[in-house]
């Protein structure tokens, strides 16, 4: 009998410990992405030579940014990150396909972004980022592009595109809507750079 009764006293408090332990984090209230100014509309079609193709590779990124969270510079040695400011992927997958929409839209050229862009693109844009998140001292949202662009032959040329935008309160919504807004910014001079040749 008294094994019993422990046994289910046991059992109770396994019960009632599992309503109170989660294995995983609490979710966050929402998710932040990216959405193109500059977009196709639905039943647009291109079609072309490769050789005016663009193919947009994914952009390197810092291990700061090679998550899904949204980077704090607090001085100069310390970054933290954003409470409940997460990204439905990371920023460099999401500025990808910004960057091939907005190009799309602006150049009128085919264009190519995804697993394997080339596709036989004579014109190739890739780079890096070096900021994508939020500044602390300056209360300022940061997206920095380097890019690449390679054509036919061997010619390479390269450029640093940057945009801050200040006032910008340290809050998930504010910030992700003001990350928008920069990498909009940078996509649509990337695009005019692109063009220009």
């Amino acid at each position: 009998m008294a094994h019993t009764i422990k046994t289910a006293v046991a059992a109770g408090l396994a019960l009632a410990l599992a309503g109170c332990i989660s294995f995983a984090g609490e979710p966050p209230p929402s998710l932040l992405t990216l959405t193109p100014d500059a977009a196709g509309t639905a039943g647009q079609a291109s079609s072309g030579e490769a050789s005016s193709a663009i193919a947009v590779l994914e952009p390197g990124a810092p291990q700061s940014l090679d998550v899904t969270r949204v980077p704090v510079q607090m001085n100069n040695a310390e970054i933290a990150y954003l409470k409940d400011a997460v990204w439905v992927e990371k920023p460099a997958r999401l500025f990808q396909r910004l960057l091939a929409e907005t190009l799309r839209a602006r150049t009128g050229r085919l264009v190519f972004d995804g697993e394997s862009p080339a596709l036989g693109a004579a014109t190739r844009l890739q780079g890096s980022l070096g900021a994508f998140g939020y500044d602390a001292r300056s209360a300022s949202v940061v997206v920095q592009f380097d890019a690449v662009r390679t054509g036919a032959g061997e010619r390479v040329d390269t450029r640093r595109f940057e945009a801050r935008i200040p006032g910008v309160a340290a809050e998930a919504a504010a910030v992700g809507e003001a990350l928008n807004r920069a990498a909009n910014q940078v996509a649509g001079e990337v695009a005019a750079w692109m063009t220009a040749g």
